[in-house]
């Protein structure tokens, strides 16, 4: 097979798994059902395409015609997953060895493909990038979270405070340690530097330091210097081995006891607030308030009717005065007091106070009705479990409750975070999620409920995304000081946000999921994605084959070859060894666990080690102990993966230089290593031809 790639279906996540594609310099072609009569959501998508086809994705001339028994990988992506399964067992058919990733929702059938077809892998698209929108809604310095055998990997953003344990002498290699890795450095100089002012913002600061020539800190890792120490100011970026998250919940503050007199004072105040605030509540809230209004007037008139009838009334006693009052209120004048002829027992004032009893009562009661009308018909006679209550502050508002909702949803929950939802559709499912508050209803009457005036987070995901930019600017307008996480399908309008609400988180949901399918096209499993500053990073497994680029390298040639950090190694039938050491050879069968970027993973598929990186020489002066020599080759082996003659010839040859090139941290750790070890030892860089 060469080195096509089928995509079918261009819809927002085709298109998007198109331009992933391509950072991979493959060969895409597409099959999308119609002929595009507008413009693409990406622009220039059709240069991009090598080949684009118009037809039904699942007949075999069309599959033919796009060449699959020459592509490497086929993306099923179509809006429709009874098209996109039909599709997966057409191609299977024509070609055994095309990897399949489906996009759908449904674990039993994918299972079941997979077992039958081989080599399938399914994603819901809408699910994958929910744990990035829990994290940001967190407000938290934790960036990914992702499981790894029985432990969790978090990726941390750190900023070091005068306070940090960290800024006193720390360098930065000692970050690493056997369950923390150090990602990215960004030094405090290299960004005020540019900026010019202590205050920015993460974003603007890696941006900042990656437009700096001394620090390659956009597309890579590993592009931080062995012996810097930690300054104050500085960012962090590490990934660490955690055994159980504990996340920030709500402090409960406990107020005074007050006096009688005190709470007196209160309510009047607070009575007279609720008045003055009446007609600034929505239409709905005033109708609900109106109701109660007229209740209590309506039970003022019982009680008024009930006693004049009693009083001047002498044929009748108590409880017939009730009686015939509550049927006055009900319209029944006609019944009581509709004769022609006159009621001598009864006073005329009384029987005008009973046509008005009527009247008024006809009035009320008929407001009382259209309120219980209305929340029998609204409630559907569902007949459920009580929610909790709306939190009133330090809680998190998710507007939209659709599939990544309802995820982002129940991630926060698992954290312990105080969540509320709000639905916009009345026909939502009201038992999803039964421990959570929610609201539902429309646009106006749900914020108004959800108290944003106190809310820490407010996560918009609705499908529509000017919805959802309306949501954000209502939200940052009743409270300023929310921190807003907005989904967004095109990359134009995230740009635009970013500028009118920089404070905001904004995630692409269709641009975090096209890179996981674009990472499972070429043959590996996508453990997580996150996003880093302007670019998103993917915790990707290998399992190395005989002869494709990982095998045969040390951990650490991995790791600064690539430019990609390891965090996870395991050998056939032996136990997950997580953070490992650089000094471990790699071979077939071997599974392997990186964090990258596209650009990284790139450079793993086409095999591109970044060689011109790798020249850096070591050098012993001098030799402490001569019973070391043998602790010092065995080391220097370890680390380098040189021969044993090789090694024995170093240090048969002191002072002498090691001859082999080296990446500059590996370098380093041979200098710290060797030095620890009873030697004089430096390193040096050779000019690159």
């Amino acid at each position: 097979m060469q080195n096509y790639f089928l995509v079918c279906g261009l819809g927002s996540l085709g298109q998007n798994c198109v331009v992933a594609l391509k950072q991979f310099q493959l060969q895409v072609v597409a099959i999308e059902q119609q002929k595009q009569t507008q413009d693409w959501e990406i622009p220039h998508l059709s240069q991009l395409l090598d080949e684009l086809i118009i037809g039904d994705c699942r007949k075999t001339e069309i599959l033919k015609q796009a060449k699959i028994d020459k592509c490497r990988a086929a993306l099923i992506v179509t809006s429709n997953e009874k098209v996109n399964a039909e599709t997966a067992i057409a191609i299977r058919q024509l070609n055994p060895q095309t990897r399949l990733i489906l996009r759908s929702d449904k674990e039993n059938l994918n299972q079941l493909l997979s077992q039958q077809l081989g080599n399938l892998i399914a994603y819901e698209p809408t699910q994958l990038p929910a744990p990035a929108f829990a994290l940001a809604a967190l407000g938290t310095e934790i960036l990914g979270l992702f499981q790894l055998g029985q432990s969790r990997i978090k990726v941390i953003k750190r900023q070091i405070q005068p306070n940090d344990p960290w800024c006193y002498g720390v360098l930065l290699y000692e970050l690493n340690t056997s369950n923390r890795r150090l990602l990215m450095h960004i030094p405090y100089q290299a960004a005020v530097t540019r900026l010019g002012s202590y205050y920015w913002d993460f974003e603007t600061k890696i941006e900042a330091a990656a437009q700096n020539p001394q620090y390659l800190l956009r597309n890579n890792f590993h592009h931080w210097e062995f012996e810097t120490k930690i300054e104050i100011g500085d960012t962090l970026i590490y990934a660490e081995v955690v055994e159980q998250l504990v996340f920030e919940t709500p402090k409960i503050v406990k107020t005074k006891s007050q006096t009688p007199r005190e709470k007196a004072k209160d309510l009047v105040s607070s009575w007279r607030v609720r008045l003055q605030n009446f007609w600034q509540l929505s239409f709905q809230q005033q109708i609900q308030g109106v109701a109660i209004l007229c209740g209590l007037v309506v039970c003022l008139l019982l009680i008024v009717g009930t006693i004049l009838f009693d009083l001047y009334y002498p044929e009748t006693n108590f409880i017939s005065a009730f009686y015939a009052t509550a049927i006055l209120l009900l319209g029944g004048y006609a019944d009581l007091l509709g004769d022609f002829e006159p009621i001598p027992s009864i006073p005329w004032w009384l029987q005008l106070f009973a046509l008005i009893l009527t009247v008024m009562g006809t009035a009320f009661v008929g407001v009382l009705y259209a309120l219980l009308t209305e929340s029998l018909l609204s409630s559907k006679f569902e007949f459920i479990k009580s929610r909790p209550p709306v939190p009133q502050s330090d809680h998190i508002v998710i507007i939209g409750l659709g599939r990544i909702g309802r995820k982002v949803a129940s991630l926060l929950q698992e954290f312990n975070q105080s969540v509320v939802g709000v639905s916009f559709s009345l026909d939502f499912d009201r038992t999803i999620l039964p421990e959570m508050p929610l609201i539902v209803g429309n646009l106006n009457d749900a914020l108004a409920k959800v108290n944003l005036e106190t809310a820490k987070s407010v996560v918009v995901t609705t499908d529509d995304e000017m919805l959802n930019l309306e949501i954000a600017l209502m939200a940052k307008s009743v409270n300023p000081k929310t921190y807003l996480v907005i989904r967004t399908y095109g990359q134009d309008l995230s740009k635009h946000l970013s500028q009118l609400l920089p404070d905001a988180r904004i995630l692409e949901a269709y641009t975090l999921t096209a890179e996981v399918f674009a990472g499972a096209a070429l043959g590996e499993n996508i453990v997580s994605i996150f996003p880093l500053g302007n670019q998103n990073i993917l915790a990707t497994e290998y399992i190395i084959e005989a002869n494709d680029t990982l095998s045969n390298l040390l951990i650490s040639e991995v790791a600064y070859g690539y430019r990609v950090e390891v965090i996870s190694h395991q050998k056939p039938e032996q136990n997950l060894n997580l953070m490992p050491s650089g000094d471990i050879p790699l071979a077939a069968g071997d599974r392997l666990v990186v964090l990258a970027n596209v650009e990284g993973l790139q450079r793993i598929e086409q095999g591109k080690l970044q060689l011109e990186y790798k020249c850096y020489f070591v050098r012993i002066e001098k030799m402490y102990d001569d019973n070391a020599i043998l602790e010092g080759r065995n080391f220097v082996i370890r680390v380098t993966g040189c021969s044993l003659n090789l090694a024995v010839e170093f240090f048969n040859n002191i002072p002498g230089t090691l001859n082999i090139p080296l990446y500059k941290q590996q370098a380093m750790l041979l200098v710290l290593g060797l030095n620890k070890r009873q030697f004089l030892a430096s390193l040096f860089d050779k000019p690159t031809i």
